[in-house]
């Protein structure tokens, strides 16, 4: 039973009625530009072939029923989907629905049933996904005919305001703007979503996400902890943002800040070229020619901003070995999940390996799949 399928039965059990339409959001991997979102850096994710998918019905009592993955559903009146008024997984496409202004268009209530395969963690964009698939749904029901970045925006303010998480624009973006054999070049300074060619089956390779225990962990305080050296050297060296700052004012920021502040900041300016270098590259080469692009961001993530853990680095250091282009972590956290880009005809070769190297070392056993540039939030039917 495909997902659509599943969510489709649900949603009749526990309506009692089919729904008007089912909706589909992607998940995202990022490929190259992490920790540069928030400072209103570039970042180069793709969205992937895992989903939300959300069947919408309308209803006539005033009400909002969401039913979750879990089977966990919370039932409020629409009116009152406002910040504040619901915690947990809920909060997120009843914040959607507040930031899209409550019941415009005529809608009483609506039935929301949910269903995803994309892993549970933020390295993934499930939760923006949710987000995107619920908007895309209300915009045709509502027919509030919003446009893709006026909904990345109310995706944004639902996050923020309605579940209290500081994300940036790169999750809601890519789930809206993704395309098939496509990355999303993104530019959070100046709001701009740009697809660029990422053909990888074109080009005969596989790109491999590797996920352990340990990479599950988002990173907590130690993360909010990068993200204010971040703000702080930005406002000590008269700059809005890092974004600000180009390679060339390395010197200066070396002689007028410690030494981790400096690497903290080294690191978000030579990861925006880096991402602005790919971007071109696949323009003018395609994605065999950004392998040393992705090595040179896992060394900067590990020796500039002290990303790192035994996981992440055996991963990396045994997919390159096998004949992996090149291997980085991904995502906002303090590990990430890891990505390798792989020839297709050593896929085999180098999952057997990743998964020998962590059996030497006892580190339990990883998760590998592989994920496709796929389109994002649709309408499915």
């Amino acid at each position: 039973m495909t997902l659509v399928d599943r969510v489709t039965a649900r949603f009749t059990e526990v309506v009692g009625a089919d729904p008007l339409g089912v909706w589909s959001a992607p998940g995202r991997i990022t490929i190259i530009g992490d920790h540069t979102d928030y400072n209103a850096g570039l970042s180069l994710p793709i969205a992937i072939d895992l989903s939300v998918v959300v069947a919408v019905g309308i209803r006539d009592d005033g009400r909002v029923r969401v039913v979750s993955p879990f089977d966990d559903t919370t039932t409020v009146e629409l009116a009152r989907c406002v910040p504040g008024s619901v915690s947990g997984w809920a909060a997120v496409p009843l914040g959607v629905l507040w930031a899209l202004g409550g019941s415009r268009g005529g809608a009483t209530g609506l039935d929301i049933v949910i269903d995803s395969d994309i892993p549970a963690g933020q390295d993934f964009g499930a939760s923006s996904a949710i987000a995107c698939a619920v908007a895309v749904a209300v915009n045709d029901l509502w027919e509030i005919d919003l446009g893709r970045m006026e909904l990345v925006h109310a995706c944004q303010r639902a996050e923020h305001d309605m579940v209290g998480t500081p994300t940036t624009m790169v999750n809601t973006a890519t789930a809206m703007s993704g395309e098939t054999d496509s990355a999303v070049l993104i530019d959070c300074q100046l709001a701009e979503a740009t697809v660029v060619p990422f053909a990888l089956a074109d080009a005969g390779l596989a790109l491999l996400v590797i996920v352990s225990d340990e990479q599950r962990s988002p990173g907590g305080a130690a993360n909010q902890d990068r993200r204010a050296s971040c703000e702080r050297a930005a406002g000590s060296l008269g700059v809005e943002t890092l974004r600000d700052l180009t390679v060339n004012d390395l010197p200066r920021v070396r002689e007028t800040q410690d030494e981790e502040t400096y690497r903290r900041v080294r690191h978000v300016v030579t990861e925006n070229a880096r991402v602005a270098a790919v971007a071109e590259l696949l323009w003018s080469d395609g994605p065999r020619a950004i392998g040393d692009f992705l090595i040179a961001s896992y060394l900067s993530m590990r020796d500039d901003f002290d990303v790192h853990n035994l996981h992440s680095a055996r991963a990396i250091h045994s997919a390159q070995r096998a004949g992996a282009l090149g291997a980085r972590m991904t995502g906002g956290g303090l590990g990430g999940v890891v990505i390798a880009l792989v020839p297709t005809e050593l896929l085999a070769f180098v999952e057997r390996k990743v998964r020998q190297a962590f059996t030497d070392e006892h580190l339990g056993e990883p998760e590998l799949f592989v994920v496709t540039p796929s389109r994002g939030a649709h309408r499915v039917h």
